[in-house]
């Protein structure tokens, strides 16, 4: 086994493929490194091909189509303790690596870049990416993941081999640069980063990369895998806030200084409480499926599920009942009046109001808990 795979995907980069492996091999060669410098082709109909065989490298053909099945493609075909990987557009200088490999030799398990650190050369970066796409994205792959990394998606980035093949990435496009690092928080990986430069593309046509269809990609992959802020949070906001005012305008109205919160405030403070319960359910069902399923290592919600395969069924069947009492005592102060107009609807229409979210609220909770019953069946992976 070779100590590094320097990798890079390639799709028609004719233009610049040679000037990157040829310092990727300068770096090899000047510090006296076994290593070998792999290109995984997605599909060329130029000479790339050509172009990486006459200079040196080794070629790996990847069928299947997107940015993320390059690159697995490309890590299972390495034969390498280390890979780094680079963009061939001559946006990064090959043989410029060794913060990289020191990191990794140091025992880093990924090392990712920081072009904000090493500088952006004029042009060389979009307007929008700079200033909004890279910082609001890292942010947030910050807060959600508590990963230290200034800059998510430098596509300059070493790691170890077999630390990145055991996290069994599946992304198919651009949002692999993204699952990269979330999942390597997600498991305490050693993450380190050092400073790197970016410089124009060096091709004449247009980058793969499209500006809102990759960033749109990369926010919904950062939501899905943070399941606390997609769902729990609101969730909770949601019913909190929504059983405080219902209960609050069941009894008085609110008046504020420009208007009167009553029975229409009421409606959608009802609504509230039944989207917060199931927001908070469809947290509690991804944070187990993600789990069993080895998409993340750890379980937050392991002992509230347990909890709620005990009592949740009883608490459900109460909601209901309660909801059906309700119901009669609407029913009966109908009757009493011989089902006539009701003059003073508002009482009436309030309750109505809290049968339903009784009512609601205790079959959520009936058919989620046989829900989360099933996805918690262990399943004997032997037979």
């Amino acid at each position: 086994m070779k100590e590094l795979t320097i990798l890079m995907p390639c799709l028609n980069e004719e233009e610049t493929l040679q000037k990157c492996i040829v310092k990727a091999n300068k770096f090899l060669i000047d510090h006296s490194i076994d290593g070998e410098v792999l290109i995984a082709d997605n599909g060329s109909t130029d000479s790339s091909i050509e172009i990486a065989l006459s200079n040196h490298a080794k070629v790996v053909n990847i069928v299947e189509k997107g940015y993320g099945n390059a690159l697995i493609g490309g890590i299972l075909s390495s034969n390498s303790k280390y890979v780094i990987m680079g963009d061939s557009d001559d946006s990064y200088d090959f043989s410029e690596l060794n913060p990289f490999l020191n990191e990794l030799r140091l025992g880093a398990d990924l090392v990712m870049g920081n072009r904000f650190k090493g500088g952006i050369k004029p042009n060389a970066m979009p307007f929008l990416h700079k200033y909004l796409g890279n910082p609001v994205l890292s942010f947030i792959g910050r807060l959600f993941f508590k990963a230290k990394i200034g800059d998510f998606h430098c596509g300059l980035r070493g790691f170890s081999r077999e630390k990145m093949i055991s996290l069994h990435l599946g992304c198919t496009g651009m949002e692999f640069a993204s699952e990269m690092i979330v999942k390597a928080s997600l498991n305490n990986y050693k993450i380190k980063e050092v400073p790197t430069i970016l410089y124009p593309d060096g091709r004449s046509r247009p980058p793969h990369l499209r500006t809102w269809r990759d960033g749109w990609r990369h926010l919904r992959f950062l939501l899905m895998f943070s399941p606390k802020w997609l769902f729990l949070i609101p969730g909770i906001l949601f019913f909190s806030s929504g059983s405080i005012l219902t209960s609050v305008l069941y009894f008085n109205s609110l008046k504020l200084s420009f208007f009167v919160l009553d029975i229409h405030t009421m409606i959608f403070t009802a609504l509230a409480v039944i989207l917060g319960f199931q927001l908070i359910f469809f947290y509690l069902f991804i944070d187990l499926y993600t789990y069993k399923f080895n998409l993340k290592p750890v379980f937050h919600s392991k002992n509230f599920i347990n909890f709620l395969e005990m009592y949740a069924l009883p608490f459900g069947l109460i909601l209901t009942f309660i909801s059906v009492f309700f119901l009669l005592n609407l029913f009966y102060t109908w009757k009493i009046i011989n089902f006539g107009p009701i003059y003073n609807p508002i009482p009436s229409v309030k309750l109505a109001l809290v049968t339903f979210l009784f009512f609601i609220t205790g079959v959520q909770t009936i058919f989620n808990t046989f829900f989360l019953g099933i996805l918690n069946i262990k399943i004997n992976q032997k037979t």
